[in-house]
């Protein structure tokens, strides 16, 4: 069983910067491709993005391309989501989650709980 563990939510000012964690166990991590979502309130969890088993491939929403960035780091079980020129509307519950390259739900079969994004005025 593979487990999913994200860190790194917390407060910033808009316009500002803040880098997530997101750590996988249990399995073997070279195999998924490795998803960040996220959930407002109110409203339906959306893709952000996804970066494959090789890290070449990368898949980004329209509304964080150029902000966000994924970093993933094999050899530690990791995958950064860097976000820049942070805006309130980034204000959700980021997951990251494991499966397939896709920005789809239905591709990621393994959720951590989520971390707390919170992008003040």
């Amino acid at each position: 069983q593979v487990q999913v563990i994200e860190s790194g939510g917390g407060l910033v000012q808009a316009g500002g910067s803040l880098t997530l964690s997101c750590h996988a166990s249990g399995g073997t991590f070279i195999t998924y491709a490795m998803g960040w979502f996220r959930q407002a309130p109110g409203k339906e969890r959306e893709f952000v993005g996804s970066i494959g088993r090789n890290t070449r491939a990368t898949l980004y929403s329209d509304s964080v391309e150029g902000r966000f960035t994924l970093i993933r780091d094999n050899a530690e079980n990791r995958v950064y989501l860097q976000m820049n020129s942070l805006k309130p509307t980034d204000t959700a519950v980021y997951y990251c989650a494991a499966g397939r390259l896709s920005r789809s739900m239905g591709a990621y079969d393994y959720w951590g709980q989520g971390t707390q994004v919170t992008v003040s005025e």
